[in-house]
């Protein structure tokens, strides 16, 4: 798995070989991309289920100006350590937490945390999506102006069209994957 643009390209990054670990493939990577184009230029990015990094990373890459990386797995979060230091991004922009995504957000708003512009969500599918979902529409978390939710899920599972304040205005899928995008409304 490698970095597919921005300062950082052709960097490859480290993962578990477990099989209970599924990085986002590279297309939907390259989609998701796409599909924030600009955006992703000086944003505060959130990575929940963070796995090996690559979407924070990829942000980064391509020019964002944090990304905070959330995982339980206190392996997966040495992995992210590891692909930081292999592309070089430097420490005031990155910070990792060993923790799972409901006691992030909870501790996120007690803490009164600056919001993110985009949040990408991508827990195991075999999780259940709406208690963070909900969290989140609930929170002051997204930045409400122009802020994107993005959840990667498996394409036989339909996320809700609204979910309190966020609602899903695009849906993409590849093979058996799909990525669903949420804004403040």
């Amino acid at each position: 798995m490698q970095v597919l643009a921005g300062k950082y390209r052709g960097k490859h990054l480290q993962s578990s070989t477990s099989p209970r670990v599924r990085p986002t493939a590279r297309r939907l990577r390259e989609t998701l991309f796409e599909i924030l184009g600009a955006h992703v230029e000086g944003a505060r990015v959130l990575d929940l289920c963070a796995g090996s990094g690559a979407i924070g990373i990829e942000a980064l890459s391509r020019g964002a100006s944090h990304a905070t990386f959330i995982d339980r797995s206190r392996r997966m979060c040495m992995f992210i350590r590891r692909n930081l230091e292999i592309c070089g991004v430097p420490d005031e922009q990155a910070e990792i937490v060993e923790s799972d995504c409901i006691s992030f957000l909870k501790n996120s708003l007690r803490e009164r945390r600056r919001a993110w512009d985009i949040i990408f969500l991508d827990p195991p599918y075999s999780a259940d999506y709406i208690p963070v979902l909900t969290r989140l529409s609930s929170s002051r978390i997204i930045n409400r102006a122009g802020g994107v939710l993005v959840a990667e899920h498996e394409r036989s599972l339909q996320l809700p069209e609204d979910v309190g304040q966020l609602r899903r205005f695009y849906t993409v899928s590849q093979g058996e994957s799909c990525l669903s995008f949420y804004a403040s409304v």
